[in-house]
């Protein structure tokens, strides 16, 4: 089992960090991303100062379209983005399709191109991890620890979106949430930082000790991530239920003492003892009602991924009461959380190799996107768009 990485705390406070932050949000020029539609540029060939990027309209028409590269105001930056993740959510198309048309990617790792003025933490040719979003760190729900449900938060951060030669990060994101990547740390590594924060952010909600039973249903990218985590927290044991026998297999190699099939025969006892934490990470009915079935009296259940609002809701009222269980939920990161995460990533603590099973050019999104949108396919794509350029120079189409 790998240590934790020197000096690293689980964020379940992020009070502290949050004091070290201005008071007042950095107003950042044109925030939000476009969902016009002035895509007549269509093609792959470059043009002077375009780009390319991926528009979505859901899981069966993912468009490569050519783009200005976007301008920058005073406090923001440009990214030439190297590699891009492409999460769970991208291909969830009841999420998906009712925002469409929209510009795909989140999970972002690449050079800054230009600076805007004003900014002095970084400079060209530095590479850097990109949040997607930053929270104000001074509203009622930061303090509370709720900082993704922030307002400001919840206004995109870059633009057009993560699956794009370039982007535009905002103000705000730069200066709470880009982070320099360590020596010897690869882009493909980095692009993992998000995804593994939403994790960190989502066990710190959980009060796992060395008495803890885990639970984890559900073996893909983010169920592994937890095992972990919930290995590293100091879990007594954990174990995990996993339909897909490569999956399992995998989840043992991350640290789980036990990975059992969700319809195995008397699954309860083979479990040995029930949960004190039950982590759920598919969008199922079923993972949920699983999860409550295997939750000893007093534990604690996580959601980590919604369910689609045509979706049964397997949850019982009364069951919650006499059992006494406590229900959470945990949707995206803030600060401490990347930061976390990339610790995690840099030590080796978790290690990205076991996590990224494809790899795909820019254009071939569409055929990474169905490998995506087929349960058990893969754990994690990794779109690469392009290689290092030069420290020194960072050259524009």
């Amino acid at each position: 089992m790998s240590p934790l990485p020197r000096g690293f705390r689980w964020p379940a406070s992020k009070r502290a960090l949050f004091a070290s932050l201005p008071r007042e949000p950095v107003p950042a020029a044109r925030r939000g991303r476009p969902r016009g539609t002035p895509f007549d540029r269509q093609g792959s060939e470059h043009r002077e100062g375009h780009m390319k990027a991926v528009q979505y309209w859901s899981n069966d028409d993912v468009r490569l379209v050519d783009l200005p590269v976007p301008d920058i105001s005073a406090g923001e930056i440009l990214v030439r983005v190297v590699a891009c993740g492409l999460c769970a959510a991208d291909v969830l198309e009841w999420y998906m399709r009712p925002k469409a048309p929209v510009y795909l990617g989140h999970e972002i790792a690449g050079v800054v191109a230009r600076v805007g003025a004003g900014v002095t933490a970084f400079s060209v040719g530095d590479r850097v991890f990109v949040h997607h979003r930053a929270p104000c760190g001074h509203c009622d729900l930061c303090r509370r620890g709720h900082e993704t449900l922030c307002r400001e938060h919840r206004r995109h951060g870059i633009e057009p979106g993560g699956m794009a030669e370039y982007v535009r990060v905002t103000a705000a994101v730069v200066e709470k949430d880009v982070l320099p990547l360590p020596d010897g740390f690869g882009f493909e590594q980095a692009a993992l930082v998000e995804p593994v924060s939403c994790c960190v952010r989502a066990l710190s909600r959980l009060s796992i000790d060395a008495g803890s039973r885990v639970l984890v249903i559900g073996a893909g990218f983010s169920g592994l991530v937890f095992v972990k985590l919930a290995r590293l927290a100091g879990a007594a044991s954990v174990a995990v239920v996993e339909p897909l026998p490569w999956r399992r297999q995998r989840a043992l190699q991350f640290g789980a003492d036990l990975a059992l099939d969700p319809d195995e025969p008397d699954i309860r006892s083979k479990l040995g003892s029930l949960a004190t934490q039950v982590i759920v990470t598919p969008s199922s009915a079923a993972a949920c009602e699983q999860a409550f079935d295997l939750a000893d009296q007093a534990a604690e259940v996580l959601l980590f991924t919604p369910l689609p609002p045509e979706a049964a809701r397997p949850f019982d009222f009364g069951r919650l009461f006499f059992a006494e269980w406590t229900v959470t939920a945990s949707h995206g990161s803030g600060p401490a959380d990347t930061r976390a995460a990339l610790d995690l990533l840099a030590s080796g603590a978790i290690d990205a190799s076991l996590l990224v099973t494809h790899r795909f050019p820019l254009e071939e999104i569409a055929s990474a996107v169905a490998v995506a949108a087929k349960p058990g396919n893969a754990l994690k794509c990794v779109i690469e768009i392009g290689g290092e350029p030069p420290p020194e120079h960072v050259e524009l189409p």
